[in-house]
């Protein structure tokens, strides 16, 4: 608790690594959202969502200005993190404009496996308990955020602000590559494209549809089920036709997976790894995700962690 409320002796003026962060990707965005303004259906609301994430960034400054210590620092970087699922919609907002391109991602599955392992995978596996276990794991991604943060925070508090940035940073990278490269997943395509052509090994171009249409699929697998009503009600509340490609859900696993390996605590290493193996089955299983999105997932992480551990280490001050 000294931590947390001890005032500090030089508390830092400006801004911290993780606010840079947002506020760039905010500008960047921001650019996107006027130039292509005529075409969005919400452009106002975008940008207004912006402005309160300032003022409420410039707000909690001046908050640790006035009492510069961790509790006031923590509030910080928490706002961000309790913000990451807020950010998600606006890669569909955004990538809408541009025409769809499930049917490259399609295509190269079919070429890489001879078949769709999202549109086999779940009938294959049909029983009830391997459905739950699929929708648990899946369902573990934010919880899973949650135990690293938490556990940085209370018990590698000299490290906790950069866990943080590299999650945050992390997240915002695949929102923008998101914001560009319109992949829907399976869920969303082979509705769009008819499972009949899709069976056949057909992949049609269906262009700007998903800029109009956000109809899905029925989550597979046992309808009854706990954790399935939980994935069932999380795609109602904020699911849409975007960020397939990489799976950040997978990413953003393998992450934490790495953060977790790097406090060298075991269980919380096995807890990461048993989770992030279940997460590449689960993604697939729901047809969230086509299985290239996976290892694209595997790749991104590594690259993504490198470059953020390293820059952290850099601007990221360590806390005494």
């Amino acid at each position: 608790m000294k931590y947390f409320f001890k005032i500090e002796k030089n508390p830092r003026k400006g801004l911290i690594a993780v606010e840079w962060i947002v506020i760039g990707y905010m500008l960047l965005t921001t650019l996107v959202i006027l130039f292509t303004f005529t075409k969005m259906d919400n452009a106002e609301e975008m940008l207004w969502g912006r402005f309160r994430v300032l003022m409420s960034i410039a707000a909690l400054w001046g908050v640790y200005r006035m009492v510069p210590c961790g509790f006031t620092m923590f509030c910080r970087i928490a706002l961000h993190l309790f913000l990451l699922s807020w950010w998600y919609p606006d890669t569909y907002d955004i990538n809408r404009i541009f025409p769809n391109l499930d049917h490259l991602f399609a295509s190269w599955e079919q070429q890489l496996f001879g078949f769709q392992p999202a549109l086999l995978f779940c009938e294959a596996m049909p029983s009830k308990w391997f459905s739950e276990l699929m929708m648990m794991s899946y369902s573990s991604y934010y919880p899973l955020i949650a135990v690293i943060t938490l556990f940085y925070l209370f018990c590698r508090q000299q490290e906790f602000e950069r866990a943080t940035f590299i999650i945050i940073g992390a997240f915002f990278i695949y929102y923008l590559i998101f914001d560009f490269l319109p992949v829907t997943g399976p869920q969303y395509y082979y509705l769009a494209a008819g499972m009949d052509q899709i069976a056949k090994g057909v992949f049609p171009d269906v262009g700007h549809y998903f800029a109009t249409h956000q109809e899905c699929l029925p989550i597979p697998g046992f309808s009854d089920g706990f954790f399935h009503h939980a994935v069932e009600a999380a795609h109602e509340s904020g699911e849409r036709p975007t960020a397939a490609f990489p799976s950040s859900h997978v990413g953003i696993t393998t992450i934490l997976t790495l953060l977790a390996w790097h406090t060298r605590n075991k269980a919380l290493i096995i807890l990461s790894l048993v989770l992030l193996t279940l997460m590449c089955f689960a993604t697939v299983y729901l047809r969230a995700h086509y299985a290239v999105d996976v290892f694209a997932g595997w790749i991104s992480a590594a690259v993504i962690y490198g470059v953020l551990y390293f820059l952290a280490k850099k601007i990221c001050s360590i806390r005494k």
